[in-house]
Order: C-alpha cells, then structure tokens, then sequence
C-alpha cells in the first residue's frame, strides 16, 4: 500500500470517528430528559431540614436535603391556597379560578378538571414521553375526569384527598351513607378500577406503595429507553399525619416525626433508583408541595419563618419548599428568592422537553427554564394574583404584598378591609403591620387588570361544569 493510500485510508477514518462523535453528541444533546416530579401534600416551607426543620421537627431529612446541595433551592416558591387549585394550576399553567377548580370539592357537583382542559401529561404524551401518576390526583374523582383519562399512561392512588380514610374509624360513620374512597388504578384508554377501600390502615401503607410503583415504572422506561414524566403525588403529611408501620417508633419523636423519616426515606428511594438506573444526568428531579402546612391539631405543621396555614394568603399558606436537580444542567448548591409559581411548571417543563403548550386559551404559566437554567440570575415572573375560592384575596408583586381580606386560619372568613393593607415582605414577614408604601399598588392593580382582561373574551369555567364543555364561541 503507498503512503499515499494509507495517509487518505486514516484521514478517511479520522473523519468517520469525528462524524460519529458528532453524531453521538448530538444525540445526547437532542436526547429528552426524564422529568421526577415529587409532590408532597400539606408540607410546610419550615418542615425539612435545608428551610429550618428535619431535626428541629423531631427527625433530620438528609436524602431530600441532598437535593438542594445538588440543584436549586428557592426560597420563594408559591403555590395556590388549596389542594386542588395548586394541583390543577400544576396540571394546567392556568390559575385554577379559569378552571371551576378553584376550591376544594366537597361533593354534589361534577368535580374536577373538565376534558376540554389540556394538561402537561397530554403535552408531555404528545412529545413523545410516557406519563404516569402515583399517589393523590384530587382533580375528578368519576371516569372521564381521573389521570387515565387526562394524559397519563398510568396512574395509581386516590382520588380525592386523605382525610376520608378517617371515616370508619368515626363514631356514627356507616358506608350506606358515605361510601369510603377507592384505591384505584387505571391505564390510558381503560377503565379505572377500584382496588380496595382507603381507611386507616391503607393510610399508613399507601406512601410505601406510591414509592414502589414508582421505583417500578422509572426501572421499564430506562430499560426500553423512553423519556418519561414520573409525577408522584405523595400523600403525607396531609392529616392524619401517621407513619408506615415500619417507621412507627423510628424517631422517638411520635408520629408526626416518623412520617417525616418515611418521608425522607421514600424520596431517598426514588433518588437511589435514579442513581441506579444510570439516568441520573438526563433527569430533572423536583421536590415541592402543593401548598402551605396542616392547620388541624394534632397534625399542624410549620410554616418556617411565615405566618398562616394553607387556605390563607399569608406566606405561611402559599409559600413552600422548591428543589430542582438536574446535573450538569442546574448549578449545585444554588439559592435564590426570586418569585416563582407553582403555574409555572407547564411552561417551563413543556419547553425543556420540547412539547406544546396550548395557544388556543389563556395561558399564565410563564416559561422559567433560563431562570431554572442558570441562564438568567432573574425570574420572569414578578407577582401574581392570589385567590381563596373565587376570592380575590391578595396580590404579590416582587417584596410587596396587598391584601383586600383579613383570613388568619382556614377556618376564619375572608372579611373585606375597608382599606388594604400593604405588607413589605422584607420588613415585616410575619404580615402584621401594614406600610404607606401605596405606589406599589400601581403594579399590583395593573395586574390583576390584565388578567380581568383576558377573561372578556375566555369567561371562568363555572365549578361544577360538566363534559362535555365547549369555550363559548
């Protein structure tokens, strides 16, 4: 062979190698990520251990701790009042008062999300991820309106919420006149099926199960090589707020604090198995409840440094622990205090995944991957509405905050102030001693002005309205 030959025989080569890593390269680049979305139900901003608890609450969370050393903390995520408004809000990147999900329902009307809304599991479905979720869904409790039939390939767990599992444990409760809730699981163009009642005893296992399933569903996607959207909706520290058996006693410190090692231990887990899978650098974690802590003794939880509880305005009502990990992608051991909400999570996680996000209606989920990204060392969010029920209660804008109602606890009515007070955040976190700091209140009424504006043409969907529902034309 020349040399001649042989010098164009390598350069042939080299340029086959160079076209291959290219190729590989951006492979990976164009390679979807996994999306792990943790949920917890009623925790707290002041309950684990980076936002002030774990040990000062009776047990140390070291394994969801790890998330914050490894990603983003934010210390100024929000969410909506209530369960339901949060998680349809999460669902949807629509405030959930758009909705007719702006409350918790309690029965007598068609609850729940109708099948006109557009959630990020269909997106997600869309762009060709498969979707599952594990644990709570409380936005429709009847086939058409469960997570099966809202986007989801799979889903296991209840409902509706936890605190119908104390119902045969209560003096006078017969299931002739209130049949207790269903553990249910259905599949993508199925039937949902009950499995078996939700009563005390399912409380204490069901996080465990949640957890396994999960563990279960990341271990198939990663074997046949499918991006996956991995929604957990945990069901603790909702009330009761009891441990599995197997964390009864862990502590030392009672049952509040051996949930919250369960806790620690499940999230733990679902860590591992990422760890495991070797997925760990394709897949975005995120850690964060739905909103602030539980109001009723014994269960009452802590809001940190804020004062309130959920159904409430206050911080302590909306303001939660937020965690986002994603190596390589999100820098490690990052804090920030910019605004973020919980609407948000539809536009951003669309964009990263490269899915839809509806154009056809109003939107207000604003698109926070730069922020997330490290991108922008700013939020492309600065305030938001606040709504209890179909209530106008406050309104935040950057370290402001205006409230039109007095509401300490959820049990208390939201009463009208004759003139609103003006919170600054920054010199009075606990909310108590209003400011003359009225030009802050231009910003703050041009907004809720805005949104008044897109709802002329997009009128609110009433609470209760059935399928099918069609937007008026």
């Amino acid at each position: 062979m020349t040399p001649v030959r042989t010098r164009n025989l390598l350069f042939a080569a080299l340029v086959g190698v160079l076209a291959l890593i290219a190729a590989t390269a951006a492979h990976a680049a164009d390679k979807k990520p996994n999306i792990l979305f943790i949920l917890t139900d009623n925790l707290g901003y002041g309950e684990i251990g980076v936002y002030g608890g774990g040990a000062t609450r009776g047990a140390p969370t070291p394994r969801i701790d790890k998330i914050a050393s490894e990603g983003l903390r934010l210390t100024n995520m929000n969410m909506e009042t209530q369960c339901t408004p949060s998680r349809s809000s999460l669902m949807t990147g629509r405030f959930s008062i758009r909705s007719g999900t702006y409350a918790v329902p309690f029965g007598g009307v068609p609850e729940g999300l109708t099948q006109w809304e557009v959630t990020i599991a269909e997106s997600l479905s869309a762009a060709g991820y498969v979707t599952a979720l594990h644990g709570k869904w409380h936005l429709g409790s009847h086939d058409g309106r469960l997570p099966n039939d809202q986007g989801f390939d799979e889903w296991y767990g209840i409902p509706r919420t936890t605190d119908e599992s104390m119902w045969s444990s209560s003096p006078g409760w017969s299931p002739e006149i209130a049949p207790l809730e269903k553990i249910m699981e259905g599949r993508k163009g199925q039937k949902s099926v009950a499995l078996k009642d939700y009563d005390a005893v399912q409380r204490r296992l069901i996080d465990a199960e949640i957890t396994k399933r999960s563990v279960a569903f990341m271990q198939r996607q990663a074997k046949a090589g499918k991006p996956f959207f991995m929604y957990v909706s945990l069901t603790q520290p909702h009330l009761p707020s009891e441990p599995n058996p197997a964390f009864k006693g862990r502590t030392g410190n009672g049952d509040w604090a051996d949930m919250l090692a369960e806790m620690d231990a499940n999230v733990g887990q679902m860590l591992d198995a990422v760890d495991t899978l070797g997925i760990a650098d394709n897949t975005i974690v995120i850690f964060t409840s739905d909103n602030g802590p539980e109001f009723i003794q014994p269960w009452d939880g802590w809001a940190g440094p804020w004062r309130g509880a959920y159904f409430t305005a206050l911080e302590g009502g909306i303001r939660v622990p937020f965690m986002i990990r994603w190596p390589g992608k999100v820098a490690a051991g990052r804090v920030s205090n910019e605004i973020m909400h919980g609407v948000d999570m539809f536009a951003t996680l669309a964009k990263i995944a490269g899915a839809k996000v509806p154009d056809d209606r109003p939107i207000d989920s604003v698109d926070q991957s730069d922020f997330l990204l490290g991108k922008s060392a700013k939020s492309a969010r600065e305030g938001f509405p606040i709504w209890g029920g179909n209530t106008l209660l406050a309104v935040k804008w950057r370290n402001w905050k205006l409230h039109f109602y007095r509401q300490d606890t959820m049990y208390d009515p939201p009463v009208k102030l004759g003139i609103p007070f003006i919170i600054n955040l920054y010199t009075d976190p606990r909310e108590e001693k209003p400011t003359a700091d009225s030009w802050v209140v231009t910003p703050m009424l041009k907004m809720v002005g805005e949104f008044n504006a897109t709802t002329k043409d997009n009128p609110l969907i009433p609470m209760g309205t059935p399928d099918p529902y069609a937007p008026p034309k």
